[in-house]
């Protein structure tokens, strides 16, 4: 694979440069979107899957907040601890388990793309689905290229990965936009999320560790 681009990319770039890089692999390949709250990882996992399958792919769809922690996990540390926002918030176990491990390149293919209802604060067992041979594995979710999700080697489990760059003030702007969240980036109350996000930019550094950063901000 070519070096990434040194600076940021646009939005059509990247997905571009992820297309030719995906349709020439063989066998299952795993791409998360990472980013901040408000980053549009959703979305943008939503376009990149479409890209793919308009080119022939088989695409799985994951999304991180279907695998949570139940509520006294998520708020073990407390209700404002950034900290436990980074550490207590994902189910990583069951995450590794029924997604990463099966969708690898070498495993079984039987995974589970959910474990937790965040709006009934009830954990699932859904039933098994069988993934084909050749898939991608779109993956879209905060912290993804936390040391967590990297293998005994240090490296991350990601065949290919994203950081979609938004500046906070933008993210907590979009999200009160959508959820009618605070809309001052140094509202006490979005304090857990904001400086969560911020020591997890501080910590892992997901711009480097990323294959590929792209301006999301407009």
């Amino acid at each position: 694979m070519e070096t990434k681009p040194i600076e940021p990319v646009s939005r059509a770039e990247g997905l571009s440069w992820l297309v030719s890089r995906i349709r020439p692999r063989a066998g299952r390949t795993m791409v998360a979107i990472d980013g901040v709250d408000g980053a549009g990882k959703t979305t943008f996992a939503g376009d990149l899957a479409a890209e793919l399958t308009d080119s022939g792919l088989t695409v799985i769809r994951i999304s991180l907040d279907n695998f949570l922690n139940p509520a006294e996990v998520r708020h073990a540390q407390g209700r404002t601890s950034p900290e436990g926002f980074i550490a207590d918030t994902y189910d990583y176990e069951r995450f590794v388990d029924d997604v990463l491990e099966p969708l690898g390149s070498e495993g079984c293919g039987r995974y589970r793309s959910k474990s937790y209802d965040f709006g009934t604060e009830t954990p699932l067992t859904p039933p098994w689905q069988v993934a084909p041979d050749a898939a991608v594995v779109v993956v879209d979710g905060l912290f993804l290229h936390r040391d967590r999700l990297r293998n005994a080697r240090g490296r991350k489990v990601w065949d290919l990965s994203v950081w979609l760059d938004v500046p906070a003030e933008e993210s907590v702007r979009r999200l009160a936009e959508r959820d009618g969240s605070p809309s001052d980036v140094d509202d006490p109350r979005i304090r857990r999320y904001v400086e969560g996000q911020r020591l997890y930019i501080e910590r892992y550094r997901p711009a480097e560790r990323a294959d590929l950063v792209i301006d999301n901000s407009r």
